[in-house]
């Protein structure tokens, strides 16, 4: 099974070496472990914009579609893995939150 973790930040800057060492053990123990796929770091929302081509015309707005708390808190990167099931999943994302020491949320993909 493959699975989303989003990394859920309410920092004002990067990690630091610390927090950037651990997430690269995490990472290396993904690799050794056959349950890595991808993890990338994505910039913060002052950097976002929310594009809506439905119409007839493209409508463009400068920021993200939403934050859980806008003021505080934003999507800060993810990671897919792949597990066995939903319990070896949530120990990773465990992990990955330890790692980063930041919340993450989990979420299956579907198909």
């Amino acid at each position: 099974m493959k699975f989303l973790l989003s990394v859920i930040d309410n920092q004002t800057g990067m990690a630091d070496d610390d927090e950037m060492a651990a997430i690269d053990k995490f990472n290396d123990g993904l690799r050794a472990n056959g349950h890595f796929i991808v993890a990338v770091g994505i910039s913060g929302p002052g950097h976002a914009s929310t594009i809506d081509g439905r119409g007839t015309e493209t409508v463009t707005s400068a920021g993200p579609l939403h934050a859980i708390n806008p003021a505080q808190e934003y999507l800060s990167g993810f990671w897919l893995i792949e597990a066995r099931d939903l319990a070896e999943a949530q120990t990773l994302a465990a992990a990955g939150s330890k790692a980063c020491n930041r919340r993450v949320e989990l979420r299956p993909l579907l198909g």
